[in-house]
């Protein structure tokens, strides 16, 4: 099941993101570029995901997943949020992402094991690297935790705002944003699922989050 719940979820992303790109052709836009980005991001782990739990996991093929899954993504889908809502603001923020992502990068090329990263199941990063009490803010799962908390209030920060502002207004610009809170939870609650042990539905909640995240964008663009 987790090998069918995570091909699915690689075929959306990625679908979601030649949406986003064919998009962006037609009618440039930079958030639509940076939420392309974010969506490439999002494929790029789940692709390795697939590999993972069909071929075995690899430590080069963990560090990618946890990399683009674990810590660019949600970051990145809320800078792409922030230039739909204030563009200026987000411009003046494209420099720091763009060094964050660089150095993300880094730490998790270079961190150190603490096991070796199992071949079979879908390993955690507590599984993997160590914890912040024993490597303090170098670690990847440091970087994890604040890109992914930030990120979120970010993302669905902005949603809220939005949907208050036009909830007279825009009906429509109201569902679109919904769907993108919803689409933002469902990984966070599969992904706190998965850090206490249950993995079960992690690959089904990518899934339903990819989904969540394209019907919001299809429906904001409608």
């Amino acid at each position: 099941m987790d090998t069918i719940m995570a091909l699915a979820a690689a075929g959306v992303a990625t679908a979601f993101f030649v949406d986003l790109a064919m998009g962006y052709r037609v009618r440039p836009r930079r958030h639509v570029a940076v939420w392309a980005l974010a969506i490439a991001m999002y494929a790029i782990a789940t692709w390795a995901l697939v590999v993972g739990v069909v071929f075995g996991w690899t430590d080069p093929v963990f560090r990618v997943f946890y990399l683009f899954g674990a810590i660019l993504n949600v970051p990145f889908l809320a800078l792409g949020s922030l230039y739909l809502a204030a563009p200026k603001s987000a411009s003046r923020l494209l420099e720091f992402f763009v060094i964050f992502g660089l150095l993300a990068a880094f730490v998790v090329i270079t961190a150190p094991t603490v096991n070796i990263v199992p071949t079979d199941g879908l390993p955690a990063g507590s599984d993997v690297f160590a914890s912040f009490s024993e490597v303090g803010p170098t670690g990847p799962r440091f970087w994890a935790l604040v890109a992914n908390v930030l990120g979120t209030l970010v993302l669905i920060g902005l949603a809220i705002v939005s949907i208050l502002r036009l909830a007279r207004v825009n009906r429509t610009s109201v569902l679109a944003n919904g769907l993108v809170i919803a689409g933002v939870l469902a990984p966070v609650y599969g992904g706190t699922l998965f850090a206490f042990g249950e993995a079960g539905s992690f690959a089904a909640s990518l899934l339903l989050g990819a989904i969540l995240l394209w019907a919001g964008y299809r429906v904001g663009s409608a």
